[in-house]
């Protein structure tokens, strides 16, 4: 069908409660609402059903954050979901019409570990707040990334980190190492890598680039939310992390700028034809 496109979500929050599908269903609708092109999407349950796409009945796909390690433990969704990274790059790697896989965090930590890209091991402390995120020199030539200052903001949620990246493997594939975490000058520890665009098809962040301000200033605004953060994290922390979610040159902006960015790539690669800017 002309113009259309089939979007596959792969929930891998585990039937965690969650506000990362609310923002990409929200970025999805908004999509095919502006551009005025025709789809639909469907959501898969991998972890707690082990329900997976066939790649074939699927243009797009994007893969989310979740709860827990990335490591895996011999669970029959584990094998499959790698099963799955490997259809869609080997797909694209001998066929002319591509798939577009976009992998956030969690996600992004197990295509790491399954393609030995680098080092994904836990954190000694959790990640949690609005946080800087710095291009490296490849990353500024990312089109993605196009509209965004450097460095730019985004919702950094995690326990584990991918760092160490094994460069020799990263040429074999043809990944670029496109983002770092936060500059710190204080701290004797290697900086996360945030951001790899795998292949020309398949983009990957550590962070969470669906987030959206007003949806998360809500959410940390319930005073239990709000009394869980302080307790864990400060309040100095919760006091920087609502500031930031309110700026509209960080959150909004990246959640504007780079699931949009890469939807309208693929839509223009899948369809041929160059889609206006969603103003």
């Amino acid at each position: 069908m002309e113009n259309y496109l089939n979007i596959a979500i792969l929930d891998m929050y585990n039937n965690h409660p969650n506000e990362g599908m609310r923002c990409i269903l929200q970025i999805i609708h908004a999509f095919l609402g502006e551009e005025q092109i025709r789809g639909n999407y469907k959501i898969y349950n991998v972890r707690a059903k082990n329900e997976f796409p066939v790649i074939q009945d699927y243009d797009i796909f994007i893969s989310t954050g979740g709860p827990g390690s990335p490591h895996p433990v011999g669970e029959e969704w584990e094998k499959n979901y790698f099963q799955f990274l490997d259809d869609i790059y080997y797909h694209n790697k001998y066929n002319h019409t591509k798939k577009f896989l976009f992998l956030i965090c969690h996600s992004f930590q197990m295509a790491c570990i399954h393609w030995d890209l680098a080092t994904v091991n836990k954190r000694r402390s959790t990640s949690f707040g609005v946080m800087p995120i710095h291009r490296t020199e490849l990353g500024f030539h990312e089109s993605i990334f196009e509209g965004l200052p450097e460095p730019f903001y985004a919702v950094d949620s995690r326990d584990y980190q991918v760092i160490s990246p094994k460069y020799e493997n990263l040429e074999k594939m043809g990944a670029k190492l496109l983002c770092l975490e936060k500059i710190r000058p204080h701290v004797d520890l290697e900086r996360a890598i945030m951001c790899i665009r795998f292949t020309p098809e398949i983009f990957g962040t550590q962070f969470h680039p669906e987030a959206d301000s007003v949806g998360m200033l809500h959410y940390f605004q319930t005073e239990e939310k709000r009394k869980l953060i302080i307790e864990t994290h400060g309040e100095a922390k919760y006091k920087e992390m609502m500031e930031r979610l309110d700026d509209p040159d960080k959150i909004k902006l990246t959640e504007a700028t780079i699931i949009p960015n890469f939807l309208r790539n693929a839509a223009e690669n899948l369809l041929g034809v160059v889609l206006s800017e969603v103003s």
